[in-house]
């Protein structure tokens, strides 16, 4: 990845790994916190990114995203721009739940996520297309040029990828890259065949 942009380049950074405790957990919107290989994972993405000429910097607010920008930040004197759009997926009434419960409860949930994406949530939560709808926003009101980073989740990177590449949302998942990685978006080169409103 060339670290000196042409024109208007976009980075998604997925923030580093939660603490173990919450492994097996549905935390999505809930605020949980950095273990010690995600802090780890940060430091590293924080210190790859310092030479680049970053010009603006985004995270979600949440506190294992917010950890990372701050140390973007502090390698390269800028100030971090809080969005709440690209906050994690909200699960509603199952966040902080073990994954088994709530397929003890609910085991075509996983399923119906993908299938219904404009229409199925969690008691409480969103959907898909709700979460889609709020990170595509955000993409839409970005700056016309600059080498943009934004430290944020799983989900909305993957949905956001999925949008700019026309991949139905039965593959998002395949679209989540791991913590502590980058990935630069594709340019949008036509519309999304099912855009935000």
């Amino acid at each position: 990845m060339d670290p000196n942009p042409p024109q208007r380049r976009i980075v998604m950074v997925r923030h580093g790994s939660v603490a173990p405790r919450y492994r097996d957990v549905c935390y999505g919107r809930s605020d949980v916190e950095l273990g010690d290989d995600g802090w780890l994972q940060s430091r590293a993405v924080a210190d790859r990114l310092s030479p680049w000429p970053i010009t603006h910097l985004f995270h979600s607010g949440l506190a294992r995203a917010r950890a990372m920008a701050e140390l973007i930040a502090a390698e390269t004197g800028l100030t971090p721009i809080v969005d709440p759009r690209l906050q994690e997926f909200d699960f509603g009434a199952w966040e902080l739940q073990t994954w088994e419960a709530i397929y003890a409860t609910a085991p075509d949930a996983i399923d119906r996520f993908l299938a219904e994406p404009a229409t199925f949530s969690a008691p409480g939560g969103e959907t898909v297309h709700a979460m889609r709808d709020r990170v595509w926003n955000w993409y839409q009101d970005l700056p016309g040029d600059g080498l943009i980073v934004a430290v944020a989740h799983g989900g909305p990177i993957a949905v956001l990828r999925a949008t700019l590449t026309h991949s139905p949302s039965d593959q998002w998942p395949s679209l989540i890259p791991s913590h502590g990685s980058l990935c630069e978006l594709p340019p949008l080169t036509e519309p999304p065949a099912d855009p935000a409103p």
